[in-house]
Order: C-alpha cells, then sequence, then structure tokens
C-alpha cells in the first residue's frame, strides 16, 4: 500500500508549434518533465505534509512513476486568456483526509481562478466534514462559515494563467500537486 507522505506545488507555461510540445515544456516549466505522471483524484492523504519544490524534487528519481493532480489548459488562440489552478482545504485534525481540486478555463485571472478551486476544495471538505453553509453566498462568507467551525485550518491555491501565443503557437498552462513517498 502506497499512501504519500508529502507532497508539492507547481505551476508552468510552455509554448511551441506542436500541442503535445508546448504541454511537455509547461512541465520543464513546471520542473517535473522528467517524471512519469500519473494523475489521480482529489484526496489529500491524512498525516501528509507541503514540502518546497525543492525537497520534494530532491526525493523523486527521473523516470519515477509520481501521482498528482492536475490541472492544464491549451490553446492556440492568440491572446486568449487561460489559467489551470489547483485548490487545497485542510481538515483541523491531521488524522483525516483533505480536498484538493482542478479547475481549468479561460478568461479568468491567477486570482480568480486560484480562489475558485480553493473554493471547490473547501466546499467539498466541508461537506463531508458535515459543515453546514449556503452555496449561494460568495466564497469570503463561506470561508468564514468554514473558519469558524473549527473544523477547516487551513485553504490554500496554485495557479498559472497566461494568453495564447502570436505566431500559430499552442499555449499550455499546469498547475499541478505532486505526491512524493
Amino acid at each position: 500500500m502506497y499512501v504519500p507522505r508529502y507532497m508539492f506545488f507547481v505551476k508552468g507555461v510552455g509554448t511551441n508549434k506542436e500541442r503535445l510540445s508546448s504541454f511537455e515544456y509547461a512541465l520543464r516549466g513546471a520542473g517535473i518533465a522528467h517524471l512519469n505522471l500519473v494523475t489521480v483524484s482529489s484526496i489529500f492523504p491524512p498525516h501528509c505534509r507541503i514540502i518546497s519544490v525543492e525537497e520534494g524534487l530532491t526525493r523523486l528519481e527521473p523516470g519515477e512513476i509520481t501521482h498528482c493532480v492536475m490541472a492544464r489548459e491549451q490553446s492556440k488562440e492568440p491572446g486568449r486568456r487561460l489559467v489551470a489552478s489547483i485548490g487545497l482545504a485542510l481538515p483541523s485534525e491531521n488524522a483525516r483526509y483533505g480536498y484538493l481540486s482542478e479547475h481549468h478555463g479561460f478568461g479568468q485571472t491567477e486570482l480568480e481562478a486560484g480562489e475558485y478551486a480553493e473554493d471547490l476544495a473547501a466546499s467539498m471538505l466541508a461537506n463531508t466534514l458535515g459543515i453546514e453553509f449556503d452555496p449561494d453566498k460568495d466564497y469570503d462568507e463561506r470561508r468564514q462559515v468554514y473558519q469558524m467551525s473549527g473544523k477547516i485550518v487551513e485553504s490554500q491555491h496554485i495557479s498559472q494563467a497566461a494568453l495564447g501565443a502570436e505566431g500559430n503557437l499552442w499555449t499550455t498552462v499546469l498547475a499541478a500537486a505532486v505526491f512524493v513517498k
């Protein structure tokens, strides 16, 4: 059984005339192109610790099969704003699991997309923990309810935005939460 004990966040942007190559360049920009990435769903394991990118990368070998939660968006449309975000919500009890969410799309700023992803993760965790909230309220109001419950201790996000490149090129943005043994 493999349960990750560490996790780190990365983000990157890539452009190229080939769609796949632009993704490769985004992976390089994020520092994880040397890994065999396997995307997984949205659970942040109990007792898992967030570490720096530098520390996380020292724990991984080139070619290693590495699990991650990844958001990515691609476009060949010049000037189009694209974004990829990962949100995280952690429970106050370290022995419980938290949630990660991925969000990708067009037209949002990094902050807008990041807050949206963070809200998704916090809402999923709140539902799991039985925290009642009004889904029609804005995220800042719901965040106060989450924090006042004492059951959600932290939420955060990482986002990458870019404008589609000129010159008939693909642009790729990605954000990822990378798990380490």
